[in-house]
């Protein structure tokens, strides 16, 4: 993993050195710059931060040019299946001076031109400079694993890996998107392409990008079909799904440092375990995490820890269990920091601690990451069918009953009552609304009564949906399930998920890789029947079949639990001073985004109980910091440290 950057306009070598300051977490081992003239008497400059992964050599060191000097390169990402694409190439009379997958990337390159892209397995963001026609070409990875964000600047045309390193070229206009600002009062994060900043936009997944001549063009290379088989048994599927999830482990486990594994005890990091164990010549060495009962006081969570001490224990790993008690009111800011944009899941700080704690003793960590999205995982995925039966009640039955449930008041059913209310809200609509409904945290009518003065008219005639129904029409002839999956996969994975995942294990200077996403699994699974996927009332049906072979029932069929944290129990006690502070009104009435009356209201509802807006409350608190980080203070032009935030460890840790 590494931190990339450059620019094609007016760069320099101290520019692009600035560029790569404000992301030397993503790349601690090294650093290199190349600059260059262009016929139109401009600059090209490349930067490159690296975290050295495989070959640890110099010979890794970039940008990196091929041997004739007509490309550079600046990568970050891997490549799982370099190794057969370099056989191919050294067949073809190619030469190589380096272990590495860059230097595959830059003779499939020059063998095949774009083309290239569909032969790579791997997740990955990158910049080639082809200086024969003086074309910049920017790609993602097929489902946006690794970030890449790019902008016209006074500099030129910039990219990077972080927003971060755009903030610092001179003279960039720091501004607020109001329509992106919009999704993510909708959504706590902002779908592609757009960024919370006017003018900075993110590279879709499967997408590349060619600059030339001061142009920009956007071009799709990859898209997921549907094409459901039918022919074949459960049994069949089963089986084969098995294959695939073990080839896909395999070849992820490539490394030259130390590797494991984050294990939640849920079915899918359980899976990926079981499977790296038998691969393996040696003990894995897997993490888990656990927050304290107090924490969990608002958050009725599955115990996650006692199933992953079962599959911990079978698999004989090298075990390390964190009870994580972190000061959140310390590391909040640090993390809003590393997110570059705002992103109000909690997950983001569990993601963080884990990878943190993780480090002290691995440089890649497998996460189970892309089940729930592959295979139909989610609560909202069952709620779209629990909808149908929901509307069979008479509404003078169902409305009364659904207004009579507690709010935010502790107790076993919490979450169960949130998510019927939820449902509840939504379960009258079509099916197409209703999901994105499910997904939605401040609705339309909430949002008019939220928003204030010269924003409600900004956003008036916004769509925070455009988005999610582009994606829909592409596949409105699919089943339904399939539909919901393949939108999920264009957005809530890359932009809310693989986003903080990315960015808070790149905070530890930790490379997390994800098999479950890899892109031939991907394609096998829409070939599986939806049925298959949600069995009645059963959510990753196939998945757990395939599971069944490698780990016990208590495991595969254990209740759901979700990955995040306890915010409800932080804001009404470690970040009550934060809410009351940040979220004044005075600030509020500052900003001018919203009434603060409407602000007030759920804050007070919160605390006392009376209805559960923890995500709310969390949601302005995120945005109020980073404003001031981002579009008020000097964000990008220096790198908080987050060494003090490591979590306290107490309780049970098992070697």
């Amino acid at each position: 993993m590494c931190g990339i950057c450059g620019i094609v306009g007016q760069a320099d070598e101290l520019l692009i050195k600035n560029m790569l300051a404000r992301v030397a977490h993503r790349g601690p081992d090294d650093e290199g710059v190349y600059v260059a003239e262009t016929s139109a008497q401009d600059r090209v400059g490349l930067g490159h931060r690296r975290l050295s992964i495989i070959d640890l050599s110099p010979a890794g060191h970039e940008p990196m040019a091929d041997a004739s000097g007509r490309v550079w390169l600046t990568f970050n990402g891997e490549i799982y299946n370099f190794k057969e694409i370099r056989a191919r190439l050294e067949r073809l009379g190619h030469s190589f001076r380096s272990e590495t997958d860059a230097e595959v990337i830059m003779y499939a390159y020059l063998e095949w031109g774009r083309e290239f892209l569909s032969r790579l397995n791997g997740m990955f963001a990158f910049a080639l400079w082809d200086s024969r026609d003086e074309s910049l070409l920017l790609a993602r990875d097929r489902l946006g694993i690794k970030p890449l964000y790019y902008a016209d600047t006074p500099a030129g045309f910039a990219f990077a890996s972080e927003i971060k390193s755009l903030l610092a070229i001179p003279g960039f206009e720091r501004a607020i998107d109001s329509a992106a600002l919009d999704q993510f009062m909708t959504f706590l994060w902002v779908p592609d392409p757009k960024t919370a900043f006017r003018g900075v936009y993110k590279l879709p997944p499967g997408h590349y990008l060619i600059y030339r001549d001061g142009r920009a063009e956007v071009h799709e290379y990859w898209d997921l079909k549907f094409d459901e088989d039918r022919s074949l048994s459960e049994d069949e599927w089963t089986q084969i799904l098995r294959e695939q999830i073990a080839r896909s482990v395999r070849a992820q486990m490539i490394s030259d440092v130390p590797l494991g594994a984050f294990l939640s005890g849920g079915i899918d990091s359980s899976a990926i375990v079981a499977l790296m164990s038998s691969a393996a010549t040696h003990k894995v060495t897997t993490y888990t995490f656990g927050f304290t009962r107090e924490d969990l006081r608002y958050d009725i969570l599955e115990d996650d820890v006692k199933y992953a001490r079962v599959v911990g224990e079978k698999f004989e790993t090298d075990y390390h269990e964190e009870f994580l008690h972190p000061q959140v009111m310390e590391l909040l800011p640090k993390l809003v920091y590393h997110m570059d944009e705002p992103v109000a899941d909690p997950a983001v700080i569990t993601s963080y601690l884990i990878c943190r704690a993780a480090r002290e003793r691995l440089t890649v960590l497998l996460s189970g990451m892309g089940g729930d999205e592959v295979f139909a995982g989610y609560p909202r995925h069952l709620a779209v069918k629990l909808a149908e039966a929901y509307n069979l009640v008479p509404s003078f039955i169902a409305r009364p009953m659904v207004a009579a449930l507690p709010g935010a008041r502790p107790g076993r059913f919490t979450a169960l009552f949130r998510n019927t209310k939820k449902l509840a809200r939504s379960a009258a609509l079509p099916a197409r609304e209703r999901y994105l409904g499910f997904g939605t945290y401040f609705t339309e009518s909430e949002k008019l009564k939220l928003y204030a003065g010269d924003f409600k008219s900004i956003t008036e005639e916004a769509d925070a949906y455009n988005e999610h129904r582009k994606y829909f029409d592409r596949v409105k002839d699919e089943d339904f399930i399939n539909q919901m999956l393949y939108v999920d996969l264009k957005t809530f994975l890359p932009c809310l998920n693989l986003t903080y995942t990315d960015k808070t294990s790149m905070a530890s200077s930790m490379e997390v890789r994800v098999p479950l996403l890899d892109h031939e699994l991907i394609e096998l699974a829409a070939r599986i029947p939806a049925r298959l996927k949600l069995k009645g009332l059963t959510r990753k049906y196939i998945l757990k079949r395939a599971a069944e072979a490698w780990l016990p029932r208590e495991i595969v069929h254990r209740k759901k639990a979700g990955f995040s944290a306890p915010v409800r129990a932080w804001l009404v006690r470690d970040l009550n001073d934060m809410v009351e502070d940040l979220l004044s009104k005075q600030n509020i009435e500052k900003r001018g985004y919203f009434d603060y009356r409407s602000v007030r209201q759920l804050i007070d509802e919160n605390t006392s109980g009376r209805e559960d807006n923890g995500l709310k409350v969390f949601q302005l608190l995120t945005l109020e910091l980073w404003h001031r980080a981002f579009i008020d203070g000097e964000a990008g032009t220096n790198s908080p440290q987050t060494d003090s935030a490591t979590p306290t460890r107490i309780a049970h840790q098992k070697n």
